[in-house]
């Protein structure tokens, strides 16, 4: 009999470890739904949030502006403080179903800490953004709740119609696939597994923190913008040395914009760089995937199965519901 208990007991913990691990997927949007859009980073005036609160209004959604959305703190919307209160605020508010953050540049690493998300692991929402919001979605990935790799308020008037649909798409839990031309550079292969990642530099500035994800068979999707090549060899080796790629099953890598080079040429662009870097990997690794600092930058649910293929011909990425 008390052997019984004892198998049934860790039956039960052996299930709540798995259910403490398993993705949770936020609720999806409904006409009516009202979303925030509030400053984790660089500051957002209230007139630039006009095409974004117009684009949220044309798909039945409302927009809530946060109390960050205009202050001025040098380049930050608002102090740490004022920050962490506002993203806090939306986080536990039971009437905001979805969060947007405003732009990118640098900050959110100053407020990460101090957020609170038990309430918000109880009933997750979706958090929309992507450059320094990599932040939260690396946080998000370490507390297994989903989120959305996307344009933001301040990207919205040079999104295109397609960019933004894929977005709508996303919030509203419809079918999403892409598939591009795929370059001779490319490498073959097929794979499946959770999407993770982010922005280089700052997936790099996490690593040895509590924010630092784990790439396990998963799916790594990077990107960056004006970096010297050198810098993303530094990056890409320190990631290398953190495990980052020995049991990755793909690699994603998307707008790898404005690099520059030293007056003495590095020798290998980042195509070359991320290659050589992955050489040991028999895996599939597509290159200037549409997202990222780019015009086209299409919306990415990271923390979802993804099924993943590079031929001849395509690449081919379609999440799976």
């Amino acid at each position: 009999m008390m052997q019984k208990i004892v198998l049934a007991f860790l039956l039960l913990i052996s299930f709540y470890n798995y259910s403490q691990k398993k993705m949770k997927i936020p609720p999806y949007l409904k006409k009516g739904d009202t979303v925030a859009i509030v400053c984790t980073a660089r500051k957002f005036m209230p007139e630039d949030a006009k095409p974004a609160i117009e684009l949220l209004e044309s798909w039945g959604l409302k927009a809530k502006l946060g109390n960050t959305i205009g202050l001025d703190s040098c380049q930050l919307g608002g102090t740490d403080a004022e920050r962490i209160a506002d993203f806090q605020a939306m986080m536990d508010d039971e009437n905001v179903k979805g969060i947007w953050v405003a732009r990118g540049g640098y900050g959110t690493v100053r407020i990460i800490d101090s957020l609170d998300f038990t309430k918000f692991k109880k009933h997750p929402k979706w958090i929309m953004g992507f450059s320094d919001v990599t932040v939260l979605h690396s946080q998000l990935n370490v507390e297994r709740i989903a989120s959305l790799h996307s344009i933001m308020p301040f990207t919205v008037p040079k999104a295109s119609e397609e960019v933004k649909e894929t977005l709508r798409k996303a919030l509203f839990g419809e079918d999403i696939a892409y598939t591009i031309p795929s370059k001779s550079y490319d490498k073959k292969g097929k794979a499946s597994g959770e999407l993770v990642g982010g922005n280089i530099s700052i997936l790099y500035s996490l690593l040895g923190s509590k924010s630092s994800i784990n790439t396990k068979d998963k799916i790594l999707f990077i990107e960056d913008l004006d970096e010297y090549l050198y810098h993303i060899d530094r990056m890409m080796f320190n990631l290398k040395r953190n495990g980052y790629f020995e049991k990755v099953k793909g690699i994603i890598v998307g707008s790898m914009s404005d690099m520059h080079d030293n007056e003495i040429p590095f020798g290998q662009n980042e195509v070359q760089i991320i290659t050589e870097i992955a050489k040991e990997n028999n895996i599939p690794i597509a290159f200037e995937f549409p997202a990222g600092h780019q015009k086209d930058n299409r919306t990415l649910i990271l923390g979802k199965k993804v099924d993943f293929e590079v031929n001849e011909n395509e690449i081919i990425l379609r999440f799976i519901q």
